[in-house]
């Protein structure tokens, strides 16, 4: 019950704002373009693997459509303004634990950029990019997986940023940080096996590829589902996190305003 009601408080918040989010929409798919035109020209020269030009061209237009939902999440879950203002003291005296509440309320901005961003930005790069898509309803199924687990992932990830602002004056450079380095890491631009080798180890020991780099290439059919497997796994140890760091933040919390 409570899930339904933040989540739907949170997704009719945003449509008082559908207008100024329109320019954000436009900017993203733009930015695609130009990752898409960069690649084109890359692949003048080279064949880009297994992929060729066009298979790059699918691989930058899905990842930039599904960054709305993997990766532009509230920063730090809304945590820094509440403390800041002093509303975490209200929040954290709440019958409902504190995680849970701000990743139902995420949810509720989740679905909403994915039917007013995602959604709009992916359809225009069919028409406009020629986008090839899956034939099979399964690896639709598998990719819409693929985008839940990575989307609760990032909303841990954000929750976890967000707390630090309990202890810190400023923590959004925390989230300027996970951007540049998700940017790297996740697949997002470049594949990570054209990576050098010390930097392949790294993202594919982090959560990162499960952000962008595995639910695109699952869409593209260049893979059938078993990284779903370590997806599920991050999800699990980063909520058993969330729920330790809160625990933590329970014994001791300083409240810059009120």
């Amino acid at each position: 019950m409570l899930f339904s009601v933040l989540m739907r408080k949170a997704y009719a918040r945003n449509l008082q704002y559908r207008g100024s989010h329109v320019l954000n929409t436009v900017a993203s798919s733009l930015f695609g373009f130009i990752y898409v035109s960069i690649w084109i020209g890359v692949g003048e020269g080279s064949s880009l693997g297994e992929y060729g030009v066009q298979g790059m061209i699918n691989y930058v237009a899905f990842n930039q459509a599904c960054l709305w939902v993997t990766v532009f999440l509230t920063n730090g879950l809304g945590l820094e303004n509440s403390v800041r203002t002093g509303q975490i003291s209200m929040d954290m005296m709440r019958p409902v634990h504190l995680f849970y509440m701000l990743m139902c309320r995420e949810w509720g901005q989740i679905a909403y950029q994915f039917l007013y961003k995602m959604v709009p930005i992916f359809v225009l790069y069919v028409f406009v990019l020629s986008l090839s898509l899956p034939d099979r309803a399964f690896t639709w199924l598998l990719t819409a997986c693929a985008l839940l687990l990575a989307a609760y992932i990032s909303i841990c990830v954000q929750y976890l940023i967000g707390v630090c602002a309990m202890w810190t004056t400023e923590s959004r450079w925390l989230v300027w940080a996970n951007f540049a380095v998700s940017s790297l890491l996740s697949g997002f631009l470049i594949p990570i096996e054209w990576l050098p080798g010390w930097l392949q180890t790294i993202s594919r020991l982090s959560f990162y590829p499960y952000l962008q780099y595995h639910p695109t290439r699952i869409f593209l059919e260049y893979e059938n589902g078993t990284a779903l497997f370590g997806s599920l796994a991050w999800c699990i140890a980063m909520t058993f996190i969330c729920i330790a760091v809160t625990a933590i933040v329970r014994r001791k919390l300083e409240v810059q305003g009120g």
